[in-house]
């Protein structure tokens, strides 16, 4: 198994551990942490073992941080959506 392999399984470990803890925030700053450290991980995962094995590794993480791309899908809707709808 490669390396990038093994960083991006400790990423979902860590991930899953961060959730079983208690959060006043709902896990936003901790949630910004894991995306910071995931999208370069992501790239090196694309980048040591092709796109394929990126694109598991991205669906895994979007299943794991799905309300932030919830998020950002519903303000690209707003975003794009207001501007296209008037005259």
């Amino acid at each position: 198994m490669s390396y990038s392999i093994v960083l991006a399984c400790l990423w979902a470990l860590a991930a899953t551990v961060i959730a079983m803890i208690p959060s006043r925030r709902r896990h936003w700053p901790q949630a910004y942490v894991l995306i910071a450290i995931g999208i370069p991980l992501l790239g090196y995962v694309t980048y040591e073992n092709g796109p394929l094995a990126g694109l598991v590794v991205f669906v895994a993480g979007a299943s794991i941080l799905r309300w932030p791309l919830i998020y950002l899908w519903r303000w690209v809707k707003r975003q794009f959506g207001t501007s296209a709808s008037k005259p």
